[in-house]
């Protein structure tokens, strides 16, 4: 039984930017670079079926590229910070795509996602740290901006049930349109030279799903 989540990944220039980020906080777990990603919707345990047909709903998805940016750090938590995260900046084209994917997910009979849309990047898990220590870190980074990049697919991820991040297996991606007018983003932390292009999980039982005999 998969446990999945749709999410975009991130660029290996901004992988960089954010490994740069690591260490100086005693107790941190740290997500490995090649983890990062950003969830747009968790799906969590299904049946290979269930997988098959979130998979076959996610192939007809017809959406703009557009840009994410990252600004800044935070820690979700509160006074009992358990997580560190790379804001990511908010916009109408990332929630649309978040909100498509959250009604896929509720016309195939799974439950609401009762939690807000917040984008980020986890870098670090920080449960039990305390929660000065944990401002100490953020007030040192607070002028973090990781610039911006262009989002050219969304991914399906697999995961196993675990504590931390990863490992995740990219189950299917699909392509988003390019602009006609032959926008780009500038910016140099597009997603052309990452992993080769994949066939999608249509109509059929993909091997990754497959339970062992």
């Amino acid at each position: 039984m998969p446990r999945l989540f749709t999410g975009l990944e991130i660029p290996e220039s901004l992988g960089l930017s954010l490994s740069f980020l690591r260490g100086g906080l005693p107790g941190a777990k740290w997500i490995d670079v090649e983890n990062h990603h950003i969830t747009l919707r968790f799906i969590g345990d299904v049946d290979e079926r269930t997988a098959d047909e979130i998979a076959e709903e996610l192939s007809r998805v017809k959406r703009r590229r557009f840009e994410v940016r990252i600004e800044g750090v935070m820690a979700f938590g509160g006074r009992q910070p358990h997580s560190l995260v790379a804001k990511v900046a908010p916009s109408a084209a990332l929630s649309e795509l978040q909100s498509e994917h959250e009604r896929i997910c509720q016309r195939l009979g799974l439950p609401a996602e009762p939690r807000r849309f917040t984008p980020h990047v986890t870098i670090a898990r920080c449960k039990g740290v305390a929660h000065e220590a944990v401002a100490e870190w953020l007030a040192l980074r607070g002028g973090f901006s990781g610039g911006a990049f262009e989002v050219e697919r969304f991914v399906l991820y697999s995961s196993k049930a675990s504590r931390g991040g990863g490992p995740y297996v990219i189950e299917g991606e699909w392509g988003l349109e390019a602009d006609p007018r032959g926008r780009t983003s500038g910016f140099g932390f597009g997603l052309s030279q990452r992993v080769p292009r994949v066939a999608p999980i249509v109509g059929r039982l993909h091997p990754r799903f497959a339970t062992s005999g």
